[in-house]
């Protein structure tokens, strides 16, 4: 049945991971004379704009970009097992299952997240320290709402079992 808390459950965890992908993960900006810039870190991408140093010219320099669109793919790959999951409700082991699945997903993306913010932490002034965005804390909503839904999917199992055994 469709209208069972899990479904709900279920349902956060696919919209968090699709709103982490148009929402930034991390960013950091420094002035300085000799490592000037600022670098934003999203789903899809790592771009770093390097500020110019002469005085004349208040303009933005040169951006440099790298993909992390491995990120994106986890992201959507969560979300997707997390709807497949939804409409798997007649079968109790099967969602359990998939919602495995999805935290250890989840987990991953929260994982090469981390990473990708540690080693942008090295490009511009190491010594100061970058912010985390709302697109950080998405998968780990996600990850809250999908322990959420196995909890109930786990309660189900436990009544139908309990209602056999009177049988």
């Amino acid at each position: 049945m469709l209208q069972r808390v899990q479904t709900i459950f279920l349902l956060l965890v696919g919209i968090s991971m699709i709103l982490m992908l148009f929402f930034p993960i991390w960013e950091k900006e420094a002035r300085g004379q000799d490592q000037g810039g600022r670098i934003t870190l999203d789903a899809f991408q790592q771009k770093f704009v390097q500020a110019n140093t002469h005085e004349d010219n208040n303009n933005t320099g040169e951006a440099e970009s790298k993909p992390t669109f491995y990120i994106a793919i986890l992201a959507i790959l969560a979300a997707s097992v997390a709807t497949i999951s939804i409409f798997k409700y007649d079968n109790r082991l099967t969602q359990i299952k998939l919602g495995a699945l999805n935290a250890l997903l989840i987990a991953s993306v929260m994982g090469t997240s981390l990473y990708m913010t540690m080693n942008s932490e090295k490009i511009i002034d190491p010594t100061m320290q970058g912010s985390y965005q709302i697109g950080f804390f998405m998968p780990v909503a996600a990850l809250i709402f999908n322990l959420m839904a196995n909890r109930f999917i786990r309660r189900d199992e436990k009544l139908v079992k309990s209602v056999d055994r009177l049988r």
